[in-house]
């Protein structure tokens, strides 16, 4: 009896020895300081060191990879507290420093349902508004804009979203003119391979 109170023993020291050797497998990785909107160009005190336990199911990016990520633009907006990916960078903003940004309000309908997502390309097309089509008069061509999505909001109660998209500065004004009249809906382009 008394053998196997020892045996039992150096088992749950082991045991113990294991689980502690593997907490203290700890790597030092990016996390968000404070809350960082989709395009906004990330900033060094936007970051923080944070150490976690080494994880083959976890991807955050390494701290030593903190030089690289400063003026970066995140593709999703970034929660204060969370572990920074790099596929949170992956796709890009699509707002360079050469483009504005233009928030429009879309209705189920007026895009393709739940499929876009920030980096995609689009045509923001100028839809008639009501009896803008005369009978019998020839349809003229509709007005589009190359736009590059930023980021999409949640849908509200009636599944309306706001999409905010990154356009040349000669579109910016043009857009916005006609996304408040609400005859607006997007195409989106294929994605390349």
């Amino acid at each position: 009896m008394a053998a196997l109170c020892i045996v039992l023993a150096v088992l749950a020291g082991l045991g113990a020895a294991a689980a502690v050797s593997s907490a203290g497998d700890r790597v030092k990785v990016l996390a968000i300081a404070r809350d960082v909107p989709a395009g906004q160009s990330i900033t060094d005190s936007d970051l923080i060191v944070a150490e976690v336990s080494a994880d083959a199911a976890l991807a955050p990016m390494p701290a030593a990879d903190r030089s690289s990520v400063v003026g970066k633009r995140p593709a999703v907006d970034l929660r204060k507290g969370g572990l920074l990916t790099a596929s949170q960078l992956g796709a890009g903003s699509g707002l360079g420093d050469n483009q504005q940004q233009v928030g429009v309000q879309i209705k189920p309908g007026q895009a393709p349902s739940g499929t876009l997502a920030p980096g995609d390309k689009v045509l923001a097309v100028t839809t008639p508004g009501q009896g803008d089509q005369a009978g019998g008069k020839a349809e003229a061509p509709p007005q589009t804009t190359p736009a590059t999505v930023v980021s999409v909001s949640r849908p509200d109660a009636s599944g309306t979203v706001v999409i905010n998209l990154a356009v040349q500065t000669t579109d910016g004004p043009l857009l916005a003119a006609r996304a408040s009249t609400g005859h607006l809906a997007l195409v989106r382009q294929p994605r390349s391979n």
